[in-house]
């Protein structure tokens, strides 16, 4: 059940950066959750260290961001 959950997450965030779903809260905490997984491979360390979000992920994070100062 966890990788269905995890595949999830990732197809929730690929169709947003497709453009074939509109980026929603959904989204943002799917890409929530896929840095959280992110941060904790990183501390393994070594190779994994240099392990990123594509520029366009990375984009869309940031864009989260701005969504959630703009609505306080």
């Amino acid at each position: 059940m966890m990788l269905e959950l995890y595949t999830d997450h990732c197809e929730v965030v690929k169709e947003a950066l497709k453009g074939t779903k509109a980026a929603d809260e959904h989204t943002f905490a799917s890409l929530e959750v896929l840095n959280d997984r992110l941060e904790r491979v990183k501390k393994l360390g070594g190779r994994y260290d240099f392990i990123a979000f594509s520029p366009a992920a990375e984009h869309l994070r940031q864009q989260a961001g701005k969504l959630a100062i703009g609505n306080t």
